[in-house]
């Protein structure tokens, strides 16, 4: 019996460890990862489990070259342990709705089989006597204006996703909107920054260490090079992108004062900006919201939006510069 049990719990480490085509794992790197985790298995056992597992379960192997892979099949369910939960699926499905058009093509196409997965649990749900129909249900609303995702290389991603995983070095052929022309870089990669609709790769491009920001759906072909990726000592991905090189400058926290229309103001009664916002009445028809908020390009559009429902009344520096982009917008539209 204690055999049995090692066995399956060997094979089922064995799964967890294989990936979704197109990615693929050898035998003998599943050897080195079950040693790791205190398993004594030979390639020769490994090999036996993949081809009994492969019987039960959608995996697939590449064979047109040795070391083979194996790898799930890319259109299979999602494979989870333990199965997914009502619950879990629900979750799924809103996160595909309230994701829509944000999410780009090929995060969409990898996230199939599970969306897949959740509508095949769903399906499943009886509730007295009878199946609930989840899409009748559940409506989402998409608050700013749907822009279209860029078309992404499916294999380009999964290449850098494997340069960021493994630490190496890419080669890649870049279509530069500024220059006009197609560049090659061999670059050492940093990360992923998606704003909006739009995802890059932040990277320094040899022999520089000045990060860059290379847009995803610009990059023709990634090749994955055998050189081990050097990373500036003290660079922090999320503090960059807070930094303001996306177009978000965080400039810290401010004490902000607005004095709003009241039917404006509704909803932050119900969705406040800060913690400490406190709401006082301002006069008959309005109302004057004060809170602590970073000051942000997305702060300075969220207010703008609004147009003659609010006023900035603090700090200074926030309200002459509303103010700027107010007149320079009636200059635009003053008649001709």
């Amino acid at each position: 019996m204690a055999g049995h049990t090692q066995t399956l719990y060997r094979q089922w480490l064995v799964l967890q460890m294989i990936p979704r085509a197109p990615r693929k794992v050898t035998a003998r790197e599943i050897v080195e990862r079950l040693h790791a985790e205190g398993q004594d298995a030979t390639k020769r056992t490994v090999e036996r489990d993949l081809i009994a597992l492969s019987t039960l379960f959608p995996l697939v192997t590449d064979e047109r070259a040795k070391p083979y892979g194996w790898s799930f099949d890319h259109a299979s369910p999602g494979f989870s342990l333990p199965g997914m939960s009502p619950l879990q699926a629900i979750v799924l499905r809103l996160a595909r709705s309230h994701l829509g058009r944000l999410l780009p093509a090929h995060l969409d196409e990898a996230l199939q089989p599970y969306f897949r997965q959740a509508d095949q649990v769903l399906i499943g749900v009886v509730h007295d006597g009878h199946r609930f129909d989840w899409d009748r249900h559940v409506a989402v609303v998409d608050p700013t204006q749907p822009l279209l995702p860029p078309d992404i290389d499916g294999a380009v991603l999964e290449t850098i996703h494997v340069a960021l995983d493994c630490g190496k070095r890419l080669h890649l052929t870049y279509e530069s909107r500024s220059q006009q022309k197609v560049l090659h870089y061999t670059v050492n990669s940093l990360g992923l920054v998606y704003r909006g609709t739009v995802g890059y790769l932040v990277a320094t491009i040899a022999p520089y260490d000045d990060p860059r920001q290379l847009a995803l759906h610009r990059i023709r072909a990634a090749e994955l090079l055998d050189e081990t990726a050097l990373h500036p000592a003290d660079f922090d991905l999320h503090a960059y992108a807070r930094s303001g090189a996306f177009g978000f400058l965080d400039e810290g926290p401010i004490e902000l004062v607005l004095r709003m229309q009241r039917p404006a103001a509704q909803h932050l009664y119900e969705t406040p900006l800060s913690t400490d916002q406190r709401i006082e009445d301002d006069g008959p028809d309005h109302v004057r919201i004060r809170a602590t908020v970073n000051l942000t390009s997305q702060l300075r559009w969220w207010i703008l939006g609004f147009g003659g429902q609010v006023e900035c009344i603090a700090p200074d520096q926030l309200r002459e510069q509303m103010c700027s982009t107010i007149q320079a917008a009636g200059i635009l539209y003053a008649p001709g």
